[in-house]
């Protein structure tokens, strides 16, 4: 069965080539009613017309039929960017290939960011609800670990036929959104098996507790244990969240906590090369040497990883990130062609922060 808004655009394509439709089409309201649909089916099927150059949507105007036939140009797209941060960690290259994608296809993003706050997130969602003109969403959700306050405005938004694909995490109570997400739990069982066919059998662990990346790292970590008959410490595994991390491995409760699991372990997955370099940053005061007492691996392949003295064995996306697919699926959305969530997968990129006993 075709989606309804496929059905409605070939409705509305008939009356346009048949002469049913002069000069404009009816009112998104009106064709609501004539077609028993949602204003969020009406502006999906308008947008198939418009990119097929058969109509021509004016602001505050509404649905104009061209007069030629031939295929327009790609219409420029408002695309709002809503990420954690812009400047720091991974943000960069993520937006650099929204970006590309956003140029390929006629648009510039609007750039948002919520400091992976509720409060933030909330004013941005806002401010969203009250323009004139915004084609699509490309969201990365905030604190995806627990429960979101913001939820509601996410609905409205999408109630008024804006689509939204979610990056990295999404929230639970949105079950039927499009996301492009990290396959983070074959990420985590990947590196536990590097590190058990290193000859690696104490593996422990520092993961982020409040975001959905950390508790499915974590869960693919528990997986590669099970996989090789290694039991999980609870004394091993080190926990933070957004509001602890410039705190952690800097108070004498998480020191305690590494120091535990160096007694026990002789390697951690990390939850992302930020971590990862302060763990190794730790052990080097310490007087470890890594990987010779202790190896380190971790997620993401970022600027850290290089940074690190040793560099960070982690998992890489290469150039074909969560930010592309995303946003190459949000284009394929307008242009009213079927999407579905997708993972990105991992590569291991080995360094020096790891090595066999």
């Amino acid at each position: 069965m075709k989606p309804k808004y496929q059905v409605l655009a070939e409705a509305m394509r008939t009356g346009i080539l048949s002469g049913k439709y002069q000069k404009t089409l009816p009112t998104e309201q009106t064709l609501c009613g004539q077609f028993g649909v949602s204003r969020q089916t009406v502006r999906q099927a308008l947008s198939v017309l418009e990119t097929e150059g058969l109509i021509e949507r004016r602001q505050g105007s509404g649905s104009f039929i061209r007069e030629k036939r031939e295929p327009a140009a790609s219409p420029r797209r408002s695309i709002a960017v809503v990420t954690s941060y812009i400047s720091d960690y991974i943000f960069p290259s993520i937006l650099r290939e929204i970006e590309a994608v956003c140029s390929e296809n006629n648009s510039a993003p609007l750039l948002f960011a919520t400091q992976n706050q509720f409060s933030n997130e909330r004013r941005i969602l806002q401010t969203l609800l009250t323009m004139d003109r915004l084609d699509g969403i490309l969201i990365e959700g905030t604190k995806t670990g627990l429960p979101n306050p913001n939820v509601g405005l996410c609905r409205q938004l999408m109630e008024k036929g804006i689509p939204m694909i979610f990056m990295h995490g999404n929230y639970e109570q949105l079950p039927d959104t499009i996301s492009v997400l990290d396959d983070n739990v074959s990420g985590g069982r990947m590196l536990v098996e590097y590190l058990v066919q290193n000859g690696h059998r104490g593996i422990g662990g520092i993961f982020k507790y409040d975001d959905l990346q950390g508790r499915q790292r974590f869960e693919g970590y528990l997986e590669g244990l099970k996989e090789f008959d290694l039991m999980p410490d609870d004394g091993n595994i080190l926990w933070y969240s957004t509001d602890s991390k410039e705190r952690f491995l800097k108070d004498g409760f998480s020191e305690a906590r590494v120091e535990n699991m160096l007694s026990s372990c002789s390697a951690a997955v990390c939850y992302n090369d930020e971590i990862a370099a302060q763990l190794i940053s730790y052990l080097t005061r310490k007087d470890y040497s890594v990987p010779d007492d202790f190896s380190v691996v971790s997620f993401d392949n970022s600027r850290y990883s290089e940074m690190s003295v040793p560099r960070i064995t982690s998992l890489s996306h290469g150039k074909y990130n969560v930010g592309r697919m995303a946003a190459e699926t949000l284009f394929r959305l307008l242009r009213g062609e079927p999407c579905v969530s997708q993972l990105a997968p991992w590569t291991l990129v080995e360094k020096e922060s790891s090595k066999k006993r």
